[in-house]
């Protein structure tokens, strides 16, 4: 797999995406459902956006992880939340997280009238190989 990013500018770089992900020779693509903060159980969390987040990160691993991927191999994230103001103080986190697994992911972030339940953010992610 050859991975090409497309960057014309440099201000991007501290929101921790790029432009554009050109990708080449991929043995495989996942397209992974949106991962919120729901339990292994199936319940929805009811928590503030610092542990919807969280819980939603880990969810996007595991299920990344479980198909044979790496999450840095992840090209695209889209973000979802219901609030980007209650977003915004905790974003670092996901920063942090991207930073940790090298991602070089274009990204799309969407405030949302609602999502499922009493869900605040929602990651929607592309990995390949």
């Amino acid at each position: 797999m050859e991975k090409r990013i497309i960057n014309p500018w440099q201000w991007q770089n501290e929101r921790s995406y790029v432009q554009a992900v050109e990708v080449k020779n991929v043995e495989s693509t996942l397209y992974v459902s949106g991962q919120t903060a729901i339990s292994a159980d199936g319940i929805s969390s009811d928590k503030d956006m610092k542990s919807q987040l969280i819980e939603a990160i880990q969810n996007l691993e595991r299920v990344v992880s479980e198909a044979g991927y790496e999450c840095r191999n992840i090209v695209r994230l889209n973000i979802y939340t219901t609030a980007t103001s209650e977003l915004w103080p905790h974003f670092n986190i996901l920063q942090d997280w991207i930073a940790q697994h090298k991602l070089q992911q274009a990204t799309t972030l969407l405030e949302v009238k609602s999502l499922f339940e009493t869900l605040k953010v929602e990651l929607e992610a592309t990995a390949v190989k």
